[in-house]
């Protein structure tokens, strides 16, 4: 429906005269006059009657103007929606009990004033792609993987490094540990059946194992975390790796133990990701609450991570 003349209606039937309509919209009385016709050839019916004052909306005229001024809501809101600095910020965060929408929790805490927009994405080809389409603001991602080279209009900063821990069941001999040492994981069974081939968490997760000569398996399907919950929590061999603040629940029964892995600790190197030439204010603030000076500094003989991050 043609917007300009539903807004003419409204401002018609608001002013009562075409000509006061007309000085409202800075149109000529003729324009007004040619939008309602078209509008009313477009409904089928007539919306006014002239009098001697000047217009009176006829009963069908009546019925269509609550309807008329909610497509003119309507339209502002869908200007709102993605107009910068009314439109909610738009933010990647790979999964929702991952760690960085954790921490997107605490900048929504420390900046309650930015509406937030929280979504998801596959893997960082699909984050940067949404990012240089405007389809999102930022994303928290692993870059580069090896062979990548991000593209020029792509900003990046090194938000958070996050330890990875060692998750057992109550059967398993690390189960007691207060930490284990990657090396004394060689050996020993890792089963992660979300790792994908050509994701950053992939290349992640093998270099890892390529660093210390673990042996890192992804066969069967992945099910999701309940599953996988399930089996480790029965195994006396099985132990898979997740992030430290990756938020998981599972039943008291189960008995999991999450073992911090020290000497080096594996950490996942997050960083926030965004459009140089993207204008939305709330950017700014999201980028300064993390910012290189967040992250806490490690010397090399505490941590690892890949050469490429």
């Amino acid at each position: 429906m043609d917007l300009a003349a539903v807004r003419t209606f409204v401002t018609a039937a608001d002013a009562g005269r075409f000509q006061d309509a007309a000085a409202e919209l800075a149109v000529t009385q003729q324009a007004v006059s040619k939008r309602i016709a078209t509008l009313e050839k477009a409904l089928g019916v007539r919306l006014f009657t002239r009098t001697a004052r000047g217009v009176q909306l006829t009963i069908d005229g009546q019925a269509f103007l609550p309807h008329a001024r909610e497509l003119l809501r309507a339209e502002e809101r869908a200007v709102a929606s993605v107009r910068p600095g009314r439109r909610p910020l738009r933010v990647d965060v790979i999964g929702r009990r991952l760690a960085p929408a954790a921490v997107l929790g605490d900048f929504h805490r420390a900046h309650p004033e930015v509406e937030l927009d929280v979504v998801t994405r596959f893997d960082a080809v699909a984050a940067i792609d949404a990012i240089r389409s405007g389809t999102i603001d930022a994303s928290f991602r692993a870059v580069a993987r090896p062979g990548q080279r991000l593209p020029d209009d792509i900003g990046v900063i090194r938000a958070f490094d996050e330890p990875i821990e060692l998750l057992v069941g109550p059967a398993h001999e690390f189960a007691a540990a207060g930490a284990v040492r990657p090396a004394e994981l060689v050996g020993h069974r890792i089963w992660m059946p979300g790792l994908v081939p050509g994701t950053e968490w992939g290349a992640y997760y093998d270099d890892l194992a390529a660093a210390f000569g673990l042996t890192i398996e992804v066969t069967g399907p992945d099910f999701g975390t309940k599953p996988l919950l399930d089996t480790i929590a029965g195994s006396r061999s099985l132990v898979t790796l997740v992030g430290k603040r990756t938020h998981l629940v599972w039943p008291a029964d189960h008995g999991l133990r999450r073992i911090p892995v020290r000497n080096p600790t594996p950490v996942y190197p997050h960083s926030l990701v965004w459009h140089r030439n993207n204008s939305h204010p709330a950017l700014a603030a999201l980028r300064d609450h993390f910012s290189s000076g967040r992250r806490p500094e490690h010397s090399t003989a505490e941590t690892w991570t890949p050469a490429w991050a």
